[in-house]
């Protein structure tokens, strides 16, 4: 700082408020000092001011699936609004992998983030390791997904609302014979789903069965393979309630594969509205949940944190919408067309034969 004192012609004071913010400077010496600087080619260490200040601009973010298109769009929101504050988002995948995710959050704190967002694994229990990071200084907000005995900051949405909603859409379409195929039941959002189609059976009096409910991993193989499952019951479910779109898209593949045809034969309803959903053949219909306002929310409860609100814990749950599009139909446009009775078949085959000794 001292070369940078001597090059701006100001007090070393002058530059270390220009470089750390710590007091306002007269706009022509904080340009000189700025050019002197720009100069050097000197870039700031954000690890050295955090050591000064315990804390850095940094936030981490744990995310269970790089490759799931749900979660850019959340962690869009969540970094736009990081960046509109002055902080910069570290981004971190587990693979859904608690052991993973424990790694992450072990090394993430050498770095003094100044808050964390965790979107946790399946099996994930975050109450030790966010303790620490409190302890720190630092704030947790949970996403999407609450660990086991959760008690901090979340955001979340309406997940068994969303399914009740699609599952009765269902229902009101006709359909009897539904199935179910949810993701790995110790996520929350998975068992919320659940919950929800449970609750639109049970109010409409109909009975599902054990191998009607099939449970698998939120993605597109897990999809496939359980939809081939239940397309061999009998009978065969008319319509299946997927808990995400991914899912969603590999029962469509499945169904295509299967010799048969959605709607008509099976229809399909998935969970996420993601952008390929207008795009399939058929388009899928699905239960909205906005991802990018989720991770908005959670961004803005962190600066809440950071601005130093103490109100209890925040538990904020974002509404859901349907979205209807080609993949349901009522089922009697599934039923197959009738044969004529064979009597009739036998009559006409008849009259034709006299016709023909006539000639």
């Amino acid at each position: 700082m001292r070369h940078f004192a001597e090059r701006a012609g100001v007090s070393l004071g002058t530059v270390s408020n220009v470089l750390n913010g710590t007091a306002v400077v007269r706009e022509p010496l904080r340009k000189r000092v700025l050019k002197a600087v720009e100069f050097a080619g000197y870039q700031p260490s954000q690890l050295a001011r955090g050591l000064r200040k315990v804390k850095t601009n940094l936030i981490g973010m744990i995310i269970p699936d790089i490759t799931n298109p749900f979660f850019p769009a959340l962690v869009r929101g969540a970094e736009d609004v990081a960046f509109a504050n002055g902080y910069r988002l570290v981004l971190c995948n587990t693979d859904n992998d608690h052991a993973k995710e424990l790694s992450h959050l072990n090394e993430l704190r050498t770095f003094l983030p100044a808050g964390l967002l965790v979107i946790p694994s399946d099996a994930s229990d975050l109450t030790e390791q966010a303790e620490s990071y409190r302890k720190a200084g630092a704030a947790v907000v949970c996403v999407d997904r609450l660990p086991r005995a959760w008690v901090g900051d979340t955001v979340t949405v309406a997940n068994e609302q969303g399914s009740f909603e699609a599952t009765r859409y269902l229902i009101e379409l006709g359909h009897r014979h539904l199935a179910t195929i949810t993701g790995a039941l110790q996520s929350t959002n998975a068992q919320q789903r659940l919950a929800g189609f449970k609750r639109a059976t049970r109010a409409a009096k109909i009975i599902i069965r054990p191998e009607y409910i099939q449970q698998t991993t939120f993605d597109r193989e897990g999809g496939r393979i359980k939809t081939r499952l239940l397309l061999s019951l009998v009978p065969r479910p008319t319509a299946i309630v997927a808990a995400n779109d991914m899912i969603a898209l590999g029962a469509l593949e499945a169904v295509r594969q299967a010799g048969l045809r959605c709607p008509q034969d099976v229809s399909i309803f998935g969970f996420d509205n993601l952008d390929f959903a207008e795009m399939t053949n058929p388009s899928l219909s699905s239960v909205h949940q906005p991802g990018y306002q989720l991770g908005v929310v959670a961004a803005e409860m962190l600066m809440d944190r950071f601005a130093g609100s103490l109100v209890p814990p925040k538990h904020e749950t974002l509404k859901t919408e349907l979205r209807v599009r080609g993949s349901v139909c009522p089922p009697e446009l599934a039923a197959p067309r009738r044969r004529r009775p064979a009597k009739a078949l036998t009559r006409a085959s008849s009259s034709s034969r006299k016709s023909s000794a006539r000639k």
